[in-house]
């Protein structure tokens, strides 16, 4: 059991700074509208199925990315 002295103090969540949450929040925004725009694309017959990998400027499968 350990004692106070070795108790490991959680730390404290990350203050952004304006610019940086204004960032993500353009960034959210652009991948909102790609889905949105790709929504309304006609499905692949006989595709792989999912989301279309280049979505975002490059080729993503599976979590790994390359670009083009």
């Amino acid at each position: 059991m350990p004692d106070d002295s070795e108790a490991v103090m959680p730390e404290a969540p990350k203050v952004l700074s304006p610019q940086a949450q204004r960032a993500l929040a353009e960034a959210e925004a652009r991948r909102a509208a790609i889905d949105a725009e790709t929504a309304m694309a006609p499905k692949e017959k006989g595709g792989r199925g999912g989301l279309e990998p280049g979505r975002y400027g490059d080729w993503e499968i599976k979590g790994l990315t390359s670009d083009f």
